[in-house]
């Protein structure tokens, strides 16, 4: 079963805001340079996202699911480190995690637990999973999504700390500047250097978790939470469908054709149960 699917699978990404920590690649310097006002509403500028706040909302769900299966997940943070808050990686290792890598004694040879497997990180050892940024473009026609790209609209957003004494008049005693994507729309490319059943097993039902509880301040995806970004709609793509029917489902002038329909009936009632039960084995196992 696991032959019949790709290495390179894609997850939809819808969100109204999106603000993240590490910031925001633009092409701006495409931009004229005595012209360009970064938040002029006018501004044809697209950029990309980096994959690092993608890969830790999307860990974050994977470990919540392993953890949910009675397992537990390999703590994202070095056993040796000399924590700020040591009473908080403890905390996690009571909550549901073991020390980074001590699911294995040797990870070149052993593959650890499924999360270890996944990310990697221990010993030089890189994960299973290759996670890409998102390439974004504001004029849908250039999008690729068949390359993990989005529909977005980058702006830069200022906002004014002001005085609340009302002899000031809300005069501004701070300015701060983000960086933000609104409308975003689009793919997230993950490929898989070796395809492992219960890898997609855990993909599919994460990114299930995530989406149920997209507006749990935990699993919200980025910076800026508080002014609502990062309440993220998110779902696996059929992972059965091909190339010409992924991008069917960005086009809003097609229908899904009967095809695809018979596809998600044998995702629905083959492909994922049997993949989710592989996953749960793996759990089951300590691994």
């Amino acid at each position: 079963m696991i032959n019949d699917l790709d290495t390179d699978v894609f997850v939809r990404i819808q969100t109204d805001l999106l603000v993240v920590g590490d910031s925001i690649i633009t092409d701006r310097h495409h931009a004229s340079n005595g012209n360009y006002q970064d938040d002029d509403p006018q501004n044809q500028i697209g950029g990309i996202i980096p994959a690092f706040a993608l890969s830790g909302w999307l860990r974050h769900g994977m470990e919540h699911v392993v953890q949910r299966k009675d397992g537990t997940a390999c703590h994202p943070g070095e056993a040796n480190a000399n924590f700020m808050k040591a009473s908080v990686y403890d905390r996690d290792l009571e909550d549901g995690y073991h020390e980074k890598g001590t699911c294995t004694e040797d990870p070149k040879k052993d593959n650890g637990c499924v999360i270890f497997d996944l990310f990697g990180g221990f010993a030089g050892i890189p994960g299973k999973v290759m996670r890409r940024p998102v390439k974004f473009n504001p004029i849908r026609s250039s999008v690729d999504y068949t390359r993990g790209q989005a529909e977005g609209h980058y702006r830069r957003l200022n906002r004014n700390v002001v005085s609340r004494n009302p002899d000031d008049g809300r005069e501004p005693l701070r300015n701060t500047e983000l960086d933000a994507v609104a409308n975003l729309d689009g793919s997230w490319h993950l490929s898989f250097r070796e395809m492992k059943p219960e890898f997609i097993g855990l993909l599919a039902v994460a990114i299930e978790f995530l989406n149920d509880h997209r507006t749990d301040f935990m699993h919200q995806l980025g910076g800026a939470r508080n002014f609502g970004a990062g309440i993220v709609d998110c779902h696996l793509i059929n992972p059965l469908y091909t190339e010409q029917e992924l991008k069917r489902v960005f086009d809003r002038g097609k229908r899904t054709t009967k095809t695809m329909k018979d596809k998600d009936d044998q995702w629905a009632t083959e492909y994922r149960p049997a993949l989710v039960d592989e996953l749960e084995t793996r759990i089951a196992a300590g691994l």
